[in-house]
């Protein structure tokens, strides 16, 4: 194989070699998308190698982008932790207890983010088809060194917000420690009318 000189590469704007300035709102939108994103926290006692990942099986999997965000469906507020509109203080108060009865759960740790995007979407709509009021969505702690908390933990409440989900979700807040503590969700879905 005879050596040339490398191909340049292509740059934002399609044209080789050069690169172009960035525009004000892609500016604005590239701040709006990684305003909150951090860097990792290097430890250097690990060392990686290339093969380590796959010794250790499916849970040391690379981590995929998320599913992409979307706004609140249009006339449902957004949802937050222990923030019920629509609900009734006393059930507000039973859900935040874990007094009501769980009807279904699904456990999120371990997958991927997009395969517990998928997982929870069809878990909520097949709850909901079932007439299943009050579930448990298992995300997992992960607490890391840093202080920071798990992806799927902070994933999985923005889901719910979704225009997908949100219709169908009345309220969600951390669970009893006896059900996952802060590391499970209780979702109380909305009833289906009929």
């Amino acid at each position: 194989m005879a050596k040339g000189p490398k191909p340049k590469p292509v740059g934002p704007s399609g044209s080789r070699g050069g690169h172009r300035k960035v525009r004000p709102d892609e500016a604005d939108l590239w701040q709006n998308a990684m305003g909150d994103v951090h860097p990792m926290q290097r430890d250097d006692n690990k060392v990686r190698t290339p093969n380590a990942a796959k010794s250790k099986g499916p849970t040391a999997q690379p981590r995929q982008h998320p599913a992409p965000l979307t706004p609140a469906a249009p006339g449902d507020p957004e949802l937050r932790h222990g923030a019920a509109p629509g609900l009734d203080k006393r059930s507000a108060q039973r859900l935040k207890r874990g007094q009501l009865p769980i009807e279904g759960r699904i456990d999120l740790h371990g997958m991927t983010q997009t395969e517990a995007h998928r997982t929870l979407v069809r878990f909520i709509q097949n709850a909901r088809e079932a007439d299943k009021r009050c579930v448990l969505v298992i995300t997992g702690k992960g607490l890391r060194r840093d202080g920071s908390i798990g992806i799927l933990r902070e994933s999985v409440p923005r889901w719910l917000n979704e225009p997908g989900l949100r219709p169908k979700v009345l309220s969600f807040t951390h669970a009893q420690p006896k059900d996952g503590g802060e590391g499970a969700l209780y979702v109380l879905l909305k009833r289906r009318r009929s």
